[in-house]
């Protein structure tokens, strides 16, 4: 039996870290949703207890570092499970990019192996146990508009939902390192985005506040390693966009439109500048 299962791409309206953990893990204090750019995970059960993952992107490890592995292994370790699994990852979203494929993909593997391996976990649960591999699979597990705070475990889905926007999305040609840009800090000089106001404008369904208000901590660090995002960023609003963000640690930016015709003018301008553009819907 074959299970595929869609990975979508995730962004942050907004990203906060207020302090470090003892561990040195940040306190996070986001909010995030899903696009319609996804990965899609073709997961089989298999009789043996081997692990093998394979994708159609050079750029994947297929391996212990792949987080899809990771969280196969762990679920299989957790509850002695004697089964394997054959996985496959037809890759869309780029990689290191900051939208999650990677966590995206675990997140798909554990919950299709949740069906496979006949395991009957809530959601919640697999949620929880997701943070053994990465910080954002615990959202992506879920999914949908979520306010994520602590190491990432706590993930409460908005209802009402994210009033669906179109989203355009640019990134520049250079890969980051989540962990070198944690290491780089400083939380005395951060400024913090109004998470707060960016959970009253989805309660409402206020677009203007929204974009008014959303914001990421952590551009300013990658912007100063990787000037390219502040210059996707300025052209995106020359060409019509209210504002763009970064996503996560970069160096993918975005801006997010309620009319699908100044979306589309600002994703055909930006793709003339940067070749890895799309044009996408949240979900």
């Amino acid at each position: 039996m074959k299970v595929v299962e869609k990975a979508a791409a995730k962004i942050n309206l907004g990203l906060d870290t207020t302090y470090r953990h003892s561990d040195g893990m940040p306190e996070w204090n986001m909010v995030m949703t899903s696009v319609d750019l996804a990965d899609y995970v073709e997961v089989q059960a298999t009789g043996t207890p081997q692990i093998v993952v394979s994708s159609n992107s050079g750029f994947l490890p297929n391996d212990q570092r792949n987080l899809a592995f990771q969280a196969a292994s762990l679920l299989q370790r957790t509850f002695h499970v004697k089964q394997g699994a054959v996985i496959n990852i037809q890759k869309n979203i780029p990689v290191a990019a900051g939208l999650g494929g990677g966590s995206s993909d675990a997140a798909a593997v554990m919950r299709a192996l949740n069906e496979l391996w006949g395991l009957q976990l809530p959601l919640a649960e697999l949620a929880k146990l997701s943070l053994n591999v990465d910080s954002d699979v615990p959202y992506c597990i879920f999914s949908k508009t979520a306010h994520v705070t602590g190491l990432g475990e706590n993930v409460h889905v908005l209802n009402p939902p994210l009033t669906p926007v179109w989203v355009v999305l640019a990134k520049p040609n250079v890969s980051v390192s989540t962990p070198s840009i944690l290491r780089q800090i400083d939380y005395d000089s951060l400024a913090h985005p109004a998470i707060g106001a960016i959970l009253s404008a989805i309660e409402q369904g206020d677009y203007q506040q929204l974009v008014a208000n959303m914001g990421n901590a952590l551009e300013p660090i990658s912007v100063n390693r990787y000037p390219e995002i502040e210059q996707i960023k300025a052209r995106m609003q020359v060409y019509g966009a209210q504002t763009a963000i970064m996503s996560g640690t970069g160096p993918t930016v975005f801006a997010i439109f309620n009319k699908q015709s100044r979306a589309q003018r600002v994703f055909n301008s930006i793709r003339g500048f940067c070749s890895e553009a799309y044009l996408v819907r949240s979900l």
